[in-house]
């Protein structure tokens, strides 16, 4: 794959600053200020990443977001948002359909660039897979395919939730921190922070739990973190 970044942002200024950013760390920039063409030209050459504002003509970035998570071409590609949409429901929005990172402007350049480097690395270091499978009780993962099934029906996980369950998975029965989820999932991301576990905890729990609301598979240890219990 190439280094080759699709960023989508219509504001004229913010595109050649970005672009200019990324192109003097050397990367590749194709510039989108509308939706157009960016899927279809996505699943002919994919990107390593995909830089996304929200508000965009012709479409909605999060919408967007939604439909590359649902590209069996696409679906592992990293999705950084770039946007002035700061609430923290835009954040959690944003996570919850798969995006690996939210960034507000104003921004940085050397942030930006340092949060897209870790995307890309946290994507290479998972592009090798690993030749096992884990089973808990009636959980199975599997590393090689990175395909999750539970009573042997198969179970659709973005990149981020299934390296998310994949730690607890490989420990479970432990308790594991917040801080130690942080790490191994979103590694040294400045700004990453409790609410991304939060966020793809509660989208897990949606689909493995029969009752999100009253877990029974992973389980909250309030004050420290999250473990997964095995049948």
């Amino acid at each position: 794959m190439s280094q080759t970044v699709f960023v989508l942002e219509d504001d004229t200024d913010i595109l050649r600053l970005v672009q200019f950013h990324l192109e003097a760390a050397g990367f590749v920039v194709r510039p989108y200020m509308a939706m157009g063409q960016i899927v279809a030209e996505a699943e002919r050459e994919p990107p390593a990443l995909f830089l996304l504002d929200i508000m965009v003509p012709g479409g909605d970035g999060l919408d967007l977001c939604r439909r590359l998570r649902k590209n069996s071409a696409l679906s592992t590609v990293p999705i950084i948002f770039l946007t002035a949409r700061a609430a923290e429901n835009d954040r959690v929005m944003g996570l919850e359909l798969g995006a690996d990172d939210y960034i507000t402007k104003p921004f940085g350049s050397s942030e930006l660039l340092a949060r897209i480097r870790v995307a890309l690395r946290h994507a290479a270091d998972l592009s090798a897979p690993a030749p096992m499978v884990v089973e808990v009780g009636s959980l199975r993962m599997d590393f090689a395919s990175r395909e999750v099934t539970l009573e042997q029906k198969p179970v659709r996980l973005t990149k981020n939730e299934f390296d998310l369950l994949a730690v607890l998975i490989r420990h479970a029965g432990q308790v594991i921190t917040n801080g130690q989820l942080l790490q191994e999932v979103w590694g040294d991301s400045a700004k990453a922070h409790a609410t991304y576990v939060r966020v793809y905890m509660r989208s897990l729990r949606k689909k493995l739990e029969a009752d999100p609301t009253r877990p029974r598979l992973l389980l909250t240890e309030l004050g420290i973190g999250y473990r997964l219990k095995p049948d």
